[in-house]
């Protein structure tokens, strides 16, 4: 076993999930995201108190947390707003960026995953198959059929990458018309070469979503408060429960 591979070990059997409306749990998943968001990714985040970041939807939230059981630490974090606490929060936080209006005529029950980080020390397979795995629990159990999210891409070249990025993932995955939804401030266009058809290394969040079975649902949106662009992302859960319940529900499986 490599060094890396040891460390990773060691970690996994520390670590410890939990689903929570804590305030004082919420308030560490906070300062964990201001710490990712605003002094690693430099995103202008407006915050009333300093260190935390914080909006109107966290307390209508789930909070899926990830947690060092040595250390007590903080180390992963990610929230879920399920469509019924959805309606007491005036709708999704993804609705200020893109028209889901076509998107919510599906049947099925949606929620909505936001805000999720790792702190650098932790950004592992070990801790984010935690997190996903108590993420695809907290679906099963809440009877979610569709699960949605934005992801983000660094505008911090200045668009050009999270251009290729957003065209090369709407080649690959992009939703059936049923799906679509249309951003309210769409990305500024950038020309590209016609002939320039290298691939792009894509965020490594995003791509954990694509091998989930995600599909992207249109066109980015530009989020000039996270300084990125960002794209509405859907999963089918009983696609998630087919491919990945041997993995992360090994509980749920038939006997």
């Amino acid at each position: 076993m490599t060094t890396q591979s040891a460390r990773v070990a060691r970690q996994s059997r520390r670590l410890a999930t939990t689903v929570t409306r804590h305030p004082d749990l919420i308030e560490s998943a906070q300062r964990l995201r201001y710490e990712v968001f605003s002094e690693e990714y430099d995103s202008d985040l407006g915050a009333s108190t300093p260190g935390i970041d914080a909006d109107r939807f966290d307390a209508f939230c789930d909070h899926l947390i990830v947690t060092d059981s040595e250390t007590g630490d903080l180390v992963a974090t990610t929230r879920v707003l399920h469509q019924h606490d959805a309606r007491q929060a005036g709708g999704f936080y993804s609705q200020g960026e893109f028209d889901l209006s076509c998107l919510q005529q599906n049947a099925g029950t949606f929620a909505e995953l936001g805000r999720t980080c790792v702190h650098p020390d932790y950004r592992n397979g070990a801790t984010i198959s935690l997190l996903w795995g108590a993420v695809a629990e907290y679906l099963v159990a809440r009877q979610v059929d569709y699960l949605i999210g934005c992801a983000s891409i660094s505008m911090a070249d200045g668009g050009h990458k999270a251009w290729r990025i957003a065209t090369q993932l709407q080649r690959e995955y992009l939703t059936g018309e049923a799906f679509r939804v249309l951003p309210r401030r769409a990305l500024p266009h950038l020309a590209l070469p016609v002939t320039d058809n290298r691939l792009v290394a894509v965020p490594a969040l995003i791509k954990a979503y694509m091998r989930l079975g995600a599909r992207v649902c249109g066109a980015p949106c530009w989020d000039p408060e996270f300084r990125c662009a960002d794209l509405l992302v859907m999963l089918e859960v009983s696609q998630l429960a087919d491919r990945y319940s041997r993995h992360f529900m090994p509980k749920t499986r038939p006997e």
